[in-house]
């Protein structure tokens, strides 16, 4: 069985036929199956109210996370999920008062099995799908299955240095992320390994042309220019140049054996409202053991070791 971060399920035929009928429901609980649907409110006890089409569910508070019922985690990780997408594992169904036919669902049961043969099973150098969940100054928080959360800190996310996780990602981006660590069931994230090398980033362009880059940091010897999240060149300084403006740049030379790029600021200039677009990932395979970010006829080595 595959684990998504929630929201990968709702809209796939196989989940919309589960939520059909009650019977296409009961069948789903019979198999054991994890299944999506809307919260549509969290009630006076803390308690989620889904909707499942026909009937309605009910998350009891203590099953809507891990770490709710031992109050190692807030209440705020259920009311978080109302008008989102929740999963979860169907454990009974009954009528209630009114006579209204009703699912007892269990988030954090779904959560639990991730946790077992997925997240547990996890090894450093790992790709796996994460979904952004929210964005701090220190890094992002990403789901990597069933609403379970790790940390990618924010001098992780690319080589080029940033001052905001929100310069690469907006909350709800489907993204790929490298196990950096693992503890338990505790998961640390990376995603500038993923991003390509030097030598990558550097072959998309060349000496002569003149192309887009945002200023990164003004220095008392020149201005950094960032190209690409895993590649910067510097520049001369320029007046009325600052951190986070839009450039045009003239590529004056590419140096692999001293991994430099340099650079003439043509021009700057503000954007500002626009979301980040998404990453382009040079590594498409399952697992890595090292990033070598560095050329290997450079002096200076970086590198990245997954593992002991």
């Amino acid at each position: 069985m595959r684990f998504y971060p929630e929201g990968r399920l709702i809209d796939t035929p196989e989940n919309r036929a589960a939520l059909r009928s009650p019977a296409a429901l009961a069948e789903a609980m019979g198999n054991g199956r994890i299944l999506e649907a809307r919260a549509l409110l969290c009630d006076s006890s803390h308690d989620l109210v889904v909707d499942l089409g026909p009937m309605r569910g009910l998350i009891p508070r203590e099953e809507g996370a891990i770490g709710i019922r031992e109050g190692t985690v807030r209440d705020i990780a259920i009311l978080s999920r109302v008008n989102r997408p929740v999963c979860f594992l169907v454990q009974d169904m009954f009528r209630d008062g009114a006579g209204r036919l009703t699912a007892l669902l269990s988030r954090r049961a779904a959560q639990e099995r991730c946790r077992e043969h997925y997240v547990n099973a996890l090894l450093p150098g790992d790709v796996i799908e994460a979904r952004v969940t929210h964005i701090e100054p220190f890094g992002v928080f990403a789901d990597i299955g069933c609403g379970i959360v790790s940390l990618l800190p924010i001098d992780s996310i690319s080589v080029s240095r940033i001052d905001h996780p929100r310069e690469r990602f907006s909350v709800g981006m489907d993204i790929k992320a490298v196990v950096k660590s693992r503890e338990n069931s505790r998961v640390t994230l990376s995603h500038k390994e993923l991003l390509g090398t030097w030598e990558e980033n550097a072959a998309q362009y060349h000496p002569g042309e003149t192309v887009a880059g945002t200023v990164r940091s003004v220095e008392s010897y020149g201005v950094f220019v960032e190209l690409a999240p895993n590649l910067a060149g510097l520049a001369e300084r320029k007046e009325n140049v600052f951190p986070g403006q839009q450039a045009s740049v003239f590529v004056k030379s590419i140096l692999p054996t001293r991994m430099k790029v340099k650079l003439v600021i043509i021009e700057t200039f503000d954007r500002e409202g626009e979301k980040p677009a998404p990453p382009r990932y040079f590594f498409t395979g399952s697992h890595m053991e090292e990033f070598r970010y560095s050329p290997p006829q450079c002096e200076k080595e970086i590198l990245t070791r997954f593992g002991p």
